[in-house]
């Protein structure tokens, strides 16, 4: 057993699971005389409810980790270079990720057994800002171990419609203006390159959520029904069980009315066979008096 083994595991479950998980995995290590591992499992903390869905979008769907993240940084490096119209374009489609995911992170905690709440799932909607704009919150999230949603404080501002980025400050004149006009079409040729892998990372991206949503969709109407099937063979269980319990109870009565009925039955016997022998008796008797005596 290892830290990372350990934290994989607990990072799973459920909220309200991780406590005793953790106390157990505590008391595993120190049996196993490993104080420190026993002490740094003691450090890892309970996570929110937000987080813990956060958290089942990488455990429960490793395909969403690198396409957001690859996403994440063309996104990035498009906002610091490219035009209006494009950043907009980027924007929407970076609104239309955002809630696709967030909505199988719903589907994902409601499969798990515990659905999360409109403000849960916004606040796993800001986590995911801050991971396509932050690349330290990128690593986070990509851990699978979020304790608390992350702010999404650095995300990217929206583009309005008709409005386009300030103009860029006058560049210095020098005496080499042939070789800097060179380098801005280079740099405006390896904006568009980048700009065209971005689009790309996003459709791919785009399109294989909503793949993987359907299959969740799915995968949930499945796990509804396997519920309902459950939940009616428990009742029958629960039914049978006290039909059973009846039915024992109605043989016990039986078992004692038939030995009741047994004793009497013996009784009247010993009562039959009494008569018997004092008929027998009283019979003898009459003969011996009705013969006249010689």
């Amino acid at each position: 057993m290892d830290l990372e083994t350990v934290a994989d595991e607990l990072y799973r479950l459920r909220p309200e699971e991780f406590t005793a998980a953790r106390a157990a995995r505590m008391a595993e290590a120190r049996t196993a005389g490993d104080r420190a591992l026993a002490d740094r499992i003691g450090k890892l903390r309970r996570p929110s409810l937000s987080a813990w869905a956060g958290n089942l979008l990488v455990h429960e769907s490793p395909g969403e980790v690198e396409p957001l993240l690859r996403l994440g940084e063309g996104l990035r490096q498009a906002h610091r270079d490219l035009d209006g119209a494009q950043l907009r374009e980027l924007s929407r489609q970076q609104r239309v990720l955002i809630t696709a995911l967030s909505r199988q992170a719903g589907q994902l905690a409601a499969q798990a057994g515990h659905p999360i709440t409109e403000a849960a799932r916004h606040e796993v909607e800001n986590t995911l800002r801050a991971v396509l704009a932050d690349p330290d919150a990128a690593r986070e999230w990509a851990s699978g171990r979020l304790v608390r949603p992350l702010a999404a404080g650095t995300g990217f501002p929206a583009m309005a419609e008709g409005t386009a980025p300030a103009p860029p400050r006058p560049a210095a004149k020098t005496s080499k203006a042939a070789k800097s006009t060179g380098a801005s079409k280079a740099a405006a040729a390896e904006r568009r390159r980048r700009l065209t892998q971005a689009r790309k990372e996003a459709d791919r991206a785009a399109r294989e959520l909503r793949t993987r949503e359907k299959a969740a969709a799915t995968a949930s109407r499945e796990a509804f029904a396997a519920k309902k099937n459950w939940d009616e063979a428990q009742q029958r269980v629960s039914d049978l069980t006290v039909e059973l319990q009846h039915a024992r109870e109605a043989q016990q009565q039986a078992r004692s009315a038939e030995q009741a009925a047994r004793e009497r039955a013996r009784t009247a016997d010993r009562g039959v066979r009494e008569a018997r022998r004092k008929a027998d008796a009283a019979a003898e008797e009459m003969q011996r008096l009705e013969t006249p005596e010689q």
